[in-house]
């Protein structure tokens, strides 16, 4: 009902105050009149006495005594009657004393004749207004003595009084108030203080009070500011846990989801937003399954659901080309947010991707090399068995296979030795001298050793390096590698009538070098694994090769800080690129 405390304080006070003000002027006003007309029916009643007296003298003589009712009213103010022991008006102030009628029915009268003071109020007989009369009896029992006197004269003195003890009450009653408001006031305002301290609490101020007073609202006070001080340190304590949880689950690699008793998201980290290709502010708040999106995920999420067991499965995610092993396990029971009968659920999702295709990698390079070792040991055994069954007595043919023999062995040591310098520049066991040197130092040489080939083959090797150049910080032994590994896998995969073309172009602090040919191309299957120890396209498998060149090329830029790609259209040729920092750009400046 009142909003503001000093009002609820201070209403009670000032209506006790308003009713205790009213009351007392109410008792002292009727304790006035009340005697008031005490005094005066006392003041009447030795008037009546009086006058009975000198009645009592003229008693026999109407006329004189109808003239001294005149003469006492006119000094008394009053009206004054005789009357007869039988109720007769022998003589009366205002009237014919032969007035009509009985007194005797007058309560004043009959106590007045019974010997005693008769008093009433009542209204005039005559006049019909309110009076007091006072009658009292006349020595001898010769009658009674009334006189009588309108009350309007003494209401209006009474009424005067009232007004005198209301303007007196009025000046008490406001200052009481004031008072009272004034006092409600200054027990409101530390209220007020206390009630703005929690304010700025719950905002996270917790800047403590001062305060001297040793009442309740002090005590309070003292009280408030030990929790404010409790709160911030458990507020601190809370957010160094929060924080610390948070950059956890911030740098976390597995993605983390934990949803409510309503399946909905409440947390989910960026982990789980990129593995999941969902936005991480859009996803909160949404149904688990708008989330997970994959159909093997919702099942499983329904399997933990239906069980309220963990529930452990790999899921592969083909759209996105991802190998993920997703955990779902329900909360506690202590955990329920929402819905306390359902339950919440924690799910993590394990990127496996890489580890399956480095699994993949590894079960094809055993594949790969277990093929390449298994044609040249297969001829050498053949060839061996040849030679024991009775070649070795035919000099021509022992000779020939020997050279067979030599062949295929040289094959080998050229695949072990490509593989131990794979495996040494991948293990950064082959330092790289990295100084300036100009594009076309690391681009003309190779390109020019292999001009002969591509003669050979029928096709126009042309090389585009634009002036202006800038240097690049590079080994120009080993780039040099990598564009002769480029420009002769160009050649063997083009077909007569062809054309191969070594370009270079800047770009934004790098020179990036293409090879580009007019070949069969590489089916866009076989595309992203080119660069992979010993893998080959079908048409390379016909065209021989240990299929570890790409892949030294690739660990060579790369050891470069550059990047090695290509592009490719089957039946339209292929660009293969890599790009170099030039000199005085890039980290390895």
């Amino acid at each position: 009902m009142f909003p503001n405390i000093r009002w609820r304080i201070a209403t009670p006070f000032v209506v006790l105050i308003l009713l205790a003000m009213s009351g007392l002027a109410a008792y002292l006003s009727e304790r006035v009149r009340s005697d008031y007309l005490t005094g005066q029916r006392e003041q009447m009643a030795g008037q009546a006495r009086l006058v009975g007296a000198d009645a009592a003298i003229l008693w026999d003589e109407p006329a004189a005594l109808a003239s001294l009712a005149r003469r006492q009213s006119a000094l008394m103010q009053a009206r004054v009657t005789f009357i007869a022991p039988d109720g007769t008006v022998l003589a009366d102030s205002q009237g014919d004393p032969s007035l009509p009628g009985s007194r005797l029915d007058s309560p004043e009268v009959e106590q007045a004749l019974s010997g005693g003071l008769g008093t009433s109020v009542r209204p005039s007989a005559t006049s019909g207004d309110r009076v007091m009369s006072v009658a009292a009896p006349v020595p001898g029992g010769l009658g009674v003595a009334r006189v009588e006197m309108p009350l309007a004269q003494l209401d209006a003195r009474v009424a005067e009084l009232r007004r005198t003890i209301l303007l007196a009450t009025v000046p008490v009653a406001l200052a009481a108030v004031a008072i009272a408001l004034l006092v409600a006031e200054r027990t409101a305002r530390p209220v007020r203080r206390l009630i703005a301290a929690a304010e700025r609490m719950a905002q996270g101020d917790f800047a403590p009070l001062s305060s001297t007073a040793r009442d309740e609202i002090g005590q309070l006070t003292r009280a408030l500011d030990r929790t404010g001080a409790r709160l911030q340190e458990q507020m601190a304590v809370l957010a160094a846990e929060r924080g610390r949880l948070a950059a956890i689950l911030e740098h976390m690699a597995d993605g983390v989801i934990i949803t409510d008793g309503a399946s909905r998201v409440r947390l989910l980290n960026p982990a789980a937003a990129r593995l999941l290709g969902t936005g991480q502010a859009g996803a909160l708040g949404q149904p688990i399954g708008q989330a997970l999106r994959h159909h093997r995920l919702i099942q499983l999420w329904q399997q933990a659901e239906e069980t309220g067991q963990e529930q452990v499965q790999a899921v592969e995610l083909d759209p996105q080309d991802l190998f993920l092993q997703a955990i779902i396990t329900p909360l506690s029971a202590n955990e329920k947010p929402l819905d306390p009968d359902r339950q919440g659920f924690l799910i993590i999702l394990q990127d496996l991707t890489r580890v399956r295709r480095l699994e993949t990698v590894r079960r094809d390079f055993v594949s790969n090399i277990s093929h390449e070792l298994r044609t040249p040991l297969a001829s050498l055994k053949a060839l061996v068995d040849t030679l024991r069954d009775g070649a070795l007595d035919d000099p021509p043919a022992a000779q020939r296979f020997l050279d067979r023999m030599d062949t295929e062995v040289d094959a080998m040591t050229q695949m072990v030795q490509e593989l131990l310098e794979l495996s040494r520049i991948e293990s950064g066991q082959v330092p790289l001298r990295l100084q300036p040197v100009s594009v076309a130092e690391v681009v003309a040489p190779p390109t020019e050793r292999l001009r002969p080939q591509a003669e050979r083959a029928g096709l126009a090797l042309s090389l585009a390096i634009p002036p202006g150049l800038p240097p690049v910080l590079a080994d120009a032994e080993r780039v040099q590698q990598v564009v002769t590994n480029l420009v002769h896998n160009a050649i063997k995969f083009t077909p007569a009538g062809g054309q191969v073309t070594v370009s270079a172009a800047a770009q934004r602090g790098e020179v990036v070098i293409s090879v580009r040919d007019t070949g069969v191309g590489i089916p866009a299957a076989d595309l992203p694994r080119i660069f992979e120890r010993f893998y080959k396209a079908d048409r390379a498998r016909r065209r021989g090769g240990t299929g570890l060149g790409l892949a030294i090329a690739k660990h060579i830029v790369q050891g470069h800080g550059g990047r090695l790609w290509a592009e490719s259209r089957e039946g339209h040729g292929s660009t293969f690129y890599f790009s170099l920092q030039a000199a005085g750009h890039g980290p390895t400046a």
